[in-house]
């Protein structure tokens, strides 16, 4: 696993230009590279470079790569070099289920005796929670396993297996030959060897090792990527008499290093690419970052922009158009679905033809499939697709609109379908998620309000920076979001309505988990020590000065153990005032990330800052970006950390309502400007040292520790119960 790898556009050139020059050097010659029946000693005689179909161009400059580096008898080391079709996770349609070659669940333990964190001590909880591998993490170990099972059955005695990322450092030919000749005098003593890393990065702190010579050394563990290394038939044996691999492939064989004969060349003989941007998915980076081990992971944005738009769907109820509209959200449309009609000034600018428009995608607006006819007109490049439930709904929907879907480019999506994620961005030209389509219960053609609620008092208010993302409609003065009928209070079969009233004088441990973690942008590391239950008061939060090795301050947090969808959230809290304290009163879920905020900063705990960021998907899916949100400030006309104040948050599929005192401040539906978070989350409520300068004020040490009151929680939601599923099991989300 590689978390280092730059992506800076000056860095990319440079390596370009380096590339560039290097040619202009003459070809070198490396005599451990052979053909098999030329040669009277041990050699590398066959080359597998792992190479996705959809990823010619990386093919290409690797062949490039490969005519750099000769063979004993002069030939181009290309003449030994076999493509090996890598397993692509985006073709992936159901998550990876254990079997004989791959156990898709590891935990931090594992990862832990790879790269130890001497200054984190993670609690047993922690390591020996499950944690499941990305979809591409899976397919790059699948793709290694095909190539062994190849070598294994293959009559080649020695193999340098490459991904197609990877270029050969200039002195690659030199140094490889030293380390070749003592790893064949070390093979003539004992036997042989099973793996030759030429390509690694050792962990952070050094990987623990025993150095044969001034060329090689045996690794203990400490050893991340599987970019580039020889591997001989026996070593492909063992390997697979190892498996099941369980975990990411780079961490799984470090695991195996003390009954596999190992060695790695005293330097990494070659690189990955600078010039390409790693399309892999890291699982373990939530569960490094709650233990305080990552501190800084940068913005994640989704940058991905449909080319094929806009696009029109029309469907019977109960043919899947709530999934397809949720898919085309994940693959970045801004898609508007399951109304009976547009908001006025969408639809108008819709059938003039305009680009001002806030969407892209519409699925299932019960007005517009009268109005196909002009949308052709308008829009002759449109795409529509048609879901069904059996050929006979199609034939019928077809012929409804025979006339106006004459010539149209129409793909059908039927609800059977096994790979819809094919049938869509075939459709549609572009690449699918790595994750299962999702499946969705379809709405009805919800109807829009004229008229929305009205704010108790007028509060002035702020809208700072927000994220730049397909799910967030930026200012408009004409847009001011959908507006619907408030469904009827219905529950499903997981479902059960609880009402909770607790004056934490003591912990409820059946309702309520003190946290023992901590995330990216916190300065603290959470502490059940620093939450204190006091009879006639309430909980008291606090944040103190104190090392803790990943962290320099402690912190506190509360957050449920059950998750809830929709509901009423309540807490009445008197907010720190300590400049870089933030009080935190928020729902949130990670895969997809969502989120509901209410926050305090120490430094202005005279106003709120509420937020909402929202993701696609369902349950599983990894989306989880954004950094920003979409937040606003709001001017209480009160200091908050004067007395004890009741926060509520009322959220409901088709609105959120933020109350103070019981008076709403803030009110947004959907699609203002995000679209109301649809997923079960966890309550929460903390107080925490922000990174942030601009967020909080700067940290004033001499204030510490730094008190939150919390007088009791209300709460009157949904409790989902959650899947016993191994990666869902004890997981907490982060904030």
């Amino acid at each position: 696993m590689n978390l280092t790898r730059p992506s800076i556009a000056i860095v990319r050139n440079i390596f370009r230009f380096w590339l560039t020059l290097r040619r202009l050097l003459p070809n070198r010659k490396c005599k451990t590279f052979s053909v098999q029946s030329s040669s009277k000693f041990p050699a590398i005689d066959k080359i597998y470079v792992i190479n996705l179909d959809r990823e010619q161009a990386r093919w290409s400059k690797m062949k490039q790569e490969l005519k750099y580096i000769l063979d004993s008898s002069g030939a181009e080391i290309l003449k030994l070099t076999e493509r090996y079709s890598a397993v692509d996770a985006k073709q992936f349609s159901h998550e990876r289920e254990k079997d004989a070659e791959i156990d898709p669940f590891y935990t931090l333990g594992d990862q832990l005796f790879v790269e130890p964190q001497p200054l984190v001590i993670p609690t047993r909880l922690e390591l020996n929670t499950p944690i499941r591998m990305s979809r591409a993490e899976i397919a790059v170990a699948q793709s290694h396993i095909n190539v062994w099972k190849k070598v294994a059955a293959g009559n080649n005695e020695n193999v340098l297996i490459l991904e197609d990322d990877t270029w050969f450092h200039s002195s690659f030919a030199k140094q490889m030959d030293q380390a070749w000749t003592e790893i064949v005098a070390e093979n003539n003593v004992k036997g042989g060897f099973d793996v030759l890393y030429v390509s690694y990065l050792e962990v952070k702190h050094g990987a623990p090792k025993s150095f044969l010579s001034n060329n090689l050394f045996r690794p203990v563990r400490g050893l991340w990527h599987m970019s580039g290394y020889v591997l001989s038939r026996k070593g492909a044996e063992k390997l697979l008499r190892l498996l099941p691999c369980r975990g990411p492939i780079d961490l799984w064989i470090n695991h195996h290093f003390e009954v596999l004969d190992v060695f790695a060349t005293k330097n990494s003989l070659i690189s990955q690419r600078r010039d390409i941007t790693s399309s892999n998915s890291y699982s373990i980076l939530p569960a490094l970052t709650k233990i305080g081990a990552i501190n800084s992971e940068g913005a994640s944005l989704f940058n991905i922009r449909p080319i094929e738009h806009p696009v029109f769907a029309f469907g019977p109820e109960g043919s899947g158009q709530t999934s397809l509209a949720m898919a085309l959200s994940m693959l970045g449309y801004r898609c508007c679905s399951d109304f009976n009609n547009l908001p006025a000034p969408e639809m108008e600018r819709l059938l003039a033809g305009k680009k001002d428009r806030v969407f892209d995608a519409y699925v299932n607006i019960g007005s517009l499939k009268a109005k196909v006819k002009i949308l052709r007109s308008r829009y002759p490049k449109a795409k529509f697709i048609i879901t069904a439930t059996n050929d006979t709904t199609v034939n019928h929907l077809v012929h409804s609109l025979e006339d106006d879907l004459n010539g149209a480019d129409i793909a059908v999506l039927h609800l059977n379908e096994l790979n819809k994620w094919h049938v869509v961005c075939q459709h549609l030209r572009c690449a699918p998620p790595a994750c299962s389509f999702p499946v969705l219960k379809d709405l009805s053609q919800r109807p829009i309000l004229a008229e929305i609620t009205k704010l108790d008092h007028v509060k002035k208010f702020k809208i700072p920076r927000h994220d730049n993302s397909p799910w967030l409609v930026e200012s408009r003065s004409w847009w001011k979001g959908i507006n619907v009928v408030q469904p009827k209070g219905e529950q499903r079969e997981n479902e059960m309505l609880v009402k909770i009233s607790d004056r934490l004088e003591h912990l409820d441990t059946r309702r309520w988990l003190l946290r023992s973690d901590t995330f990216t942008d916190n300065l603290a590391l959470f502490c059940p020590s620093n939450v204190e239950f006091r009879p006639g008061i309430g909980a008291v939060f606090s944040v103190k000065k104190e090392s803790l090795g990943v962290r320099d301050y402690s912190a506190a947090s509360l957050c449920s153990l059950d998750q809830y969808l929709f509901g009423k959230f309540e807490a009445t809290i008197q907010a720190s005032n300590v400049p870089g304290v933030v009080t935190g009163i928020f729902l949130q879920r990670n895969s997809p990330g969502q989120e509901i905020d209410i926050e305090i900063a120490g430094n202005r705990s005279n106003r709120l800052l509420v937020n909402v960021f929202y993701n696609p998907g369902d349950e599983g899916a990894n989306f989880d970006y954004g950094y920003r949100g979409a937040p606003t400030y709001i001017e209480l006309g009160f200091d908050a950390s004067k007395e004890c104040h009741r926060f509520t948050i009322e959220w409901s599929p088709c609105e959120i309502l933020w109350l103070v005192d019981d008076k709403l401040v803030h009110r947004r539906g959907i699609w203002d400007p995000t679209p109301i978070p649809n997923l079960p989350m966890t309550f929460h409520i903390n107080s925490w040292l922000t990174r942030s300068i601009q967020l909080a004020g700067r940290i004033n040490d001499g204030r510490l520790p730094a008190m939150t009151i919390v007088g009791g929680i209300s709460l009157e939601a949904n409790s989902v119960v959650v899947s016993s599923r191994p990666d869902e099991q004890q997981q907490l989300q982060l904030r």
